[in-house]
């Protein structure tokens, strides 16, 4: 087993997987989609949709979410930990979809 210390990067365990962030709210969403864009244009369209909690009506429960699909040679390490940070400054996380 390798590890990689010097850039603790993500491993990429399906290069061609949506990915998801998750963030608190609307306005952080197309934020940080805006950012993204901006920074990782060879990611294409970014869409961004609302994820209600299970069993919740209320627009305060629920989470948005930016799909962002894998650029045409896949996922590495490196676009793996931006997508990481960008979400971890806006106060979320990236999920496998």
């Amino acid at each position: 087993m390798t590890e990689n210390h010097a850039t603790d990067l993500p491993d990429v365990d399906d290069p061609h997987a949506r990915q998801l962030l998750v963030l608190p709210d609307r306005d952080t969403a197309e934020e940080a989609a805006e950012e993204l864009g901006a920074a990782h244009p060879d990611l294409g369209e970014l869409e961004i949709v609302r994820d209600a909690l299970a069993g919740e009506d209320d627009a305060e429960d629920a989470q948005w979410l930016i799909v962002v699909e894998p650029p045409e040679t896949g996922w590495t390490p490196a676009h793996l930990h931006a997508l990481d940070t960008l979400a971890a400054d806006h106060e979320g996380w990236r999920e496998n979809a």
